[in-house]
């Protein structure tokens, strides 16, 4: 019979795992167990499919990949053989039951258990159910070192599927779940009722051990934490930041567990969540992808001004390229507030004009255009003659092309396919307009935890100041063809992230015409964004994974 301990040490693993990377992701698996013993662990908590990366999508589908990662599993089962930390790692795992999303728990050079999600998410960002099966049976408690864990997997705890309660009647003395929850705006908030719900539930501590890092669109937050028994919060982890934390537990009166060590990180208000966001996502984009550099045109207004500054502090300025591409109607505030915010910045800065290219377009179309009138068909040669240049650099030398439309154009297709829609990842997509504003005035005061850019005034305050112009025609601003930002960024996130119908949106007080106008340019330029770089989610409902709109779509509300 295996003794009772009174205290346990457990290491939640708050690392930033590849997907893909088996190899990689083991070797961080490795030395994080290797600093937890040196802590005097006897647990390393890691998060969900760790060994794969998370989410793995379909490449779970491929069986040499679920090969590959229980190979890896099992060496690091083998390491557990030296007497040091036991650990609960997250992989893929298939068994006659089905693939698995599953977490393995190993001591002494053994597997104790497995465990296999139970509520595979099927909304919004996930779509698990379309590669993965659920555990064909409610999850046991798992005895380790004589105390009896309830493992439960992320959605397991976030559904109606009563398992952490279960968990509880069948003995369970405490939980750990292990998690891949992607950020948005407010997601601690809501991470924390989630697991006071169940903490309430089961009438169990619950250890909430989250994955940290960028994947393709999501970027995971970290922000790990555990709340005790009685609802207090046992502990706190940084957000944004890869660590390990090891947090001591001991039973009290009736058995019950405490958390009596741990981290208290304070987590940041919502400016410097969505800025550290929009930053951890660009700087894992370029590096897991391999990027050495990037480039972006600098034009002297505020989405690219931002873009730089977000640039320079994932990445550094020696790995940042800006270009001011100047043709007749860009203004000389324009290009001095480009090259301010460059020299603020200490980024490089080029200037190619693009009078050629441009009039060498125009004469080459003269002949097929000759009886018509100049317009927006004049005015996107721009653009594309920007787009080319951008991705020439971007050939030439293998700098990725950072994309600087915000939610707010996207959403309207005040954005140019093939022209300034170019490049290879946004991390201002799902930011819109007003919050692009606020971001800028708040990081001209503050430099973000992790950021490798200069403090003090980065976005000139006249870019900030100024009236937004694409600068395609004389004396052009946005406002001729959109109505004010202010204005449209409510009614588009009436439409996009509450789907409220127009009625409900009149009922704020906006023009029913302009919704009416707003709703068609919405439908009408999905085609323009299911073409559009990938870019940070971070609200509720980015365009991509998370809002699936048919581009052929005749639907109108004229309630």
């Amino acid at each position: 019979m295996s003794e009772t301990p009174d205290i346990l040490r457990i290491a939640i693993a708050q690392l930033n795992p590849t997907v893909g990377d088996i190899a990689g992701n083991l070797v961080k698996a490795r030395e994080a167990r290797a600093d937890a013993a040196r802590q005097g662990a006897d647990l390393v908590l890691f998060t969900e499919l760790f060994i794969a990366g998370y989410p793995p999508e379909d490449l779970v589908l491929k069986r040499a990949f679920v090969a590959a990662c229980e190979k890896a599993v099992g060496d690091l089962v083998a390491d557990t053989a030296d007497g040091g930390p036991g650990i609960v790692i997250g992989t893929p795992l298939a068994r006659k039951s089905g693939l698995h999303n599953a977490i393995v728990v190993a001591d002494k050079g053994k597997v104790v258990a497995e465990r296999y999600k139970l509520d595979l998410p099927n909304y919004g960002e996930f779509d698990e159910k379309r590669v993965f099966q659920p555990g064909p049976d409610m999850p046991g408690p798992v005895n380790f070192r004589g105390v009896r864990l309830g493992i439960p997997i992320c959605e397991d705890i976030w559904g109606e599927l009563g398992v952490c309660e279960t968990l509880a009647e069948a003995g369970a003395e405490l939980l750990l779940v292990p998690n891949g929850s992607p950020y948005y705006r407010g997601k601690s908030d809501v991470r924390q009722q989630v697991v006071i719900r169940e903490v309430i539930e089961s009438g169990l501590p619950l250890i909430y051990a989250n994955q940290l890092g960028g994947q393709d669109e999501l970027i995971f937050d970290g922000a790990s934490f555990a709340i005790n028994a009685d609802k207090s919060l046992a502990f706190q982890m940084s957000p944004f930041e890869e660590t390990l934390a090891v947090t001591t537990w001991r039973r009290g009166e009736d058995d019950v567990w405490a958390c009596t060590e741990g981290p208290r990180a304070i987590l940041p208000e919502a400016q410097e969540a969505d800025y550290r966001a929009c930053m951890l996502g660009l700087r894992d984009y370029v590096n897991k992808n391999g990027f050495k550099t990037v480039v972006l045109g600098l034009s002297g207004g505020i989405d690219s001004a931002i873009c730089a500054a977000l640039a320079v502090d994932a990445l550094g300025e020696e790995r940042v390229r800006t270009i001011m591409m100047p043709y007749r109607y860009t203004s000389k505030d324009s290009l001095k507030d480009a090259e301010d915010c460059a020299r603020a910045l200490g980024c490089r800065y080029d200037i190619v004009a693009i009078t050629e290219p441009v009039e060498g377009f125009s004469n080459a179309l003269g002949q097929l255009f000759e009886g018509t009138e100049e317009g927006i068909t004049e005015e996107n040669l721009q653009s594309r003659a920007r787009g080319v240049i951008l991705m020439a650099v971007s050939n030439k030398f293998g700098a990725m092309v950072v994309t600087t439309g915000n939610k707010s154009e996207m959403s309207v297709g005040y954005a140019t396919l093939y022209g300034d829609m170019n490049g290879g990842f946004n991390p201002i997509k799902d930011l819109y307009k007003m919050q692009v504003y606020g971001l800028s005035a708040w990081r001209n005061t503050t430099v973000p935890p992790g950021a490798l850019g200069p403090s003090g005034e980065v976005i000139p305050q006249n870019i900030i100041d100024k009236a937004p112009s694409a600068e395609l025609r004389p004396d052009q601003t946005d406002q001729d063809s959109l109505p004010p930002y202010p204005v449209l960024d409510d009614i588009l996130e009436c439409l996009v992230e509450n789907e409220m119908g127009v009625d409900e949106i009149v009922a704020r007080g906006h023009d029913r015409e302009l919704v009416h106008r707003v709703e068609h340019l919405l439908y009408v330029a999905e085609y323009k964004r299911r073409q559009a770089a990938p870019g940070v989610k971070i609200t509720k409902k980015n365009f991509g994974r998370d809002r699936r709109y048919p581009i052929t779509n005749r639907f109108r509300d004229r309630s």
